[in-house]
């Protein structure tokens, strides 16, 4: 499973704003700093201004800053906002999918509890807690458990 790429510039976007102290942050500043175009952002502000994670702010001096404090925004929350309905396949979606197997399928049942543990995680995380450093370099704490650990120093490669 891949994320979209209006998911993630949204994820930067809000990260942006959260550590841009300064007032309101500009789309040309944003799109600079992580050398994405502009026009993509403004295409995605639609959708980031609708579920109330940004706020645009008219004027000479307007921009755009978060909708509320950036504690408050889970990364659950823009994954949600942005991807719509994540389904990992068609038992997921109730619309007639026919399958052959029928009520003895369990495979939606497991891809839904996937897809549960996956929010779980998002939601344990705030947009506060990605751009502090301090979730930086979490690694599962063994096969088949949930819990998070930090990991070794040098076990996670870091960007260049």
């Amino acid at each position: 499973m891949r994320l979209t790429q209006q998911t993630s510039y949204s994820i930067q976007t809000l990260m942006y704003c959260a550590v841009n102290t300064g007032g309101p942050s500009r789309i040309r500043d944003i799109a600079r700093a992580y050398r994405i175009s502009e026009l993509h952002l403004f295409k995605i502000m639609h959708v980031l201004v609708d579920s109330g994670l940004i706020e645009t702010l008219r004027g000479r001096n307007g921009g755009i800053r978060l909708g509320r404090p950036a504690e408050e925004i889970s990364v659950g929350d823009v994954v949600r906002a942005t991807e719509g309905s994540l389904q990992l396949n068609d038992c997921q979606v109730d619309h007639g999918h026919d399958c052959p197997i029928g009520a003895n399928c369990g495979l939606g049942g497991v891809l839904g509890q996937a897809m549960a543990a996956f929010f779980r995680t998002l939601d344990q995380f705030t947009i506060a807690d990605v751009v502090s450093g301090k979730v930086r370099g979490l690694v599962p704490a063994a096969e088949g458990e949930g819990e998070l650990v930090p990991a070794l120093a040098g076990a996670v490669p870091r960007p260049a």
